[in-house]
């Protein structure tokens, strides 16, 4: 691999070097619903938060705990780790009241 830009990224190996992209991958997924947020508030011109930024958020968190988890970082994997089950636990609402008849 490039010295430099295994230099640039602080990595050894080429296996270092594709989890390095993957967790810029998992980050850019995370950012993602940030901007479905914006998005989506500005066209309806208030606050929304619209399903897609749950996904995302499920998606990013994820791929980001996946790569904590590689790195060892006990305080990463804590933060992703919560997130996780928040973001799964907000699409399993979500479901819940799709599915209830109106009243």
């Amino acid at each position: 691999m490039t010295g430099w830009l295994e230099k640039l990224l602080h990595v050894d190996s080429t296996i270092e070097l594709w989890w390095v992209i993957f967790g810029f991958a998992a980050q850019a997924m995370f950012t993602m619903r940030f901007l479905v947020q914006w998005i989506a508030s500005e066209r309806a011109k208030d606050s929304v938060m619209p399903v897609a930024f749950w996904y995302f958020s499920l998606a990013g968190g994820l791929m980001l705990l996946a790569y904590a988890l590689y790195r060892a970082d006990p305080v990463f994997i804590l933060g992703q780790a919560l997130g996780v089950i928040i973001y799964f636990r907000n699409l399993t609402l979500i479901r819940r009241a799709k599915r209830r008849p109106e009243l």
